[in-house]
């Protein structure tokens, strides 16, 4: 390794599994000091424990994402440990109300459900859209999203650090795919979110960027691969012919976050296996 965010303090959201273990992870590697901040304290603490035993320095945070309590809780805690915050990551991230990350069972009734309606009404995924989960959905992406970069962002102005915020999109930034509006219009709040802090922050030295990842083996796409229809049109629409892997949006991540990237801001960059090549 080449130690590319040695000495850096980085603040993963949704750092517990997916793509911001992969990131934890990588960061840590490199060098970083790693603060996890997860709505799940087990998967958390046992993220912390592995980081730790690879002789890494690392903290666990319990964190709400829609939360501002939370979020300003969180920025305080990495700066009582660490004493700065240097990269953010935003990944933290739901795909409906009641997404739980592992709960794949959830998931397929949901699924399920959703194709029952719509083999009922073909716009039921839009006219009969609980509000109650376009709000929870949109909290949590996108206004999580915000808070994270409010408080850790104040952070980085105060202390004048040239520091790097990454946030998560997705695909579904730029394309609907299908069914429910809410992660989609999510996403794309994300992406505007984060030209509008990059052109805010940029004269303070703070690059904001944003990854768009295609379908990646996490567990938010797990019940993907156990339903016949879904796998097949993703896997149909990505040229390279599979799911991506989340150390791979790690790699990206990486480079967004370490100077190689020092000119670099305001940008959406998709590691999606070719799915915007049409």
């Amino acid at each position: 390794m080449t130690a590319r965010l040695a000495n850096k303090v980085a603040v993963i959201t949704g750092g517990s599994n997916g793509i911001g273990r992969a990131c934890a992870e990588r960061f840590a590697a490199e060098g970083a000091s790693i603060v996890i901040a997860d709505l799940q304290p087990e998967p958390g603490r046992a993220a912390v424990a592995e980081l730790e035993a690879g002789g890494h320095e690392a903290l666990y945070v319990e964190l709400e994402a829609a939360s501002p309590e939370a979020n300003e809780a969180m920025a305080q805690a990495a700066l009582e440990r660490f004493g700065t915050i240097d990269v953010v990551v935003t990944a933290a991230g739901v795909s409906s109300a009641d997404y739980q990350s592992g709960d794949i069972e959830t998931q397929l009734k949901r699924m399920a459900q959703a194709a029952e309606a719509t083999e009922l009404n073909p716009a039921a995924a839009l006219t009969e859209l609980d509000i109650d989960d376009w709000r929870r959905v949109l909290d949590v992406n996108l206004t999580g999203t915000l808070l994270a970069i409010q408080a850790t962002a104040s952070i980085m102005v105060d202390q004048e650090t040239q520091g790097s915020i990454i946030t998560i999109a997705s695909i579904a930034a730029r394309d609907p795919l299908w069914g429910s509006p809410s992660y989609p219009v999510s996403k794309a709040g994300v992406w505007m979110l984060t030209k509008n802090a990059a052109r805010t922050l940029a004269p303070l030295g703070i690059r904001v960027n944003s990854i768009g990842p295609g379908f990646i083996d996490t567990n938010m796409t797990a019940a993907f691969d156990q339903v016949d229809e879904f796998h097949d049109v993703v896997i149909a629409g990505t040229p390279m012919g599979r799911k991506g892997k989340p150390s791979e949006i790690a790699s990206v991540a990486l480079f967004l976050a370490s100077d190689d990237a020092s000119y670099v801001t305001g940008e959406l960059i998709h590691p999606d296996g070719g799915w915007f090549t049409g």
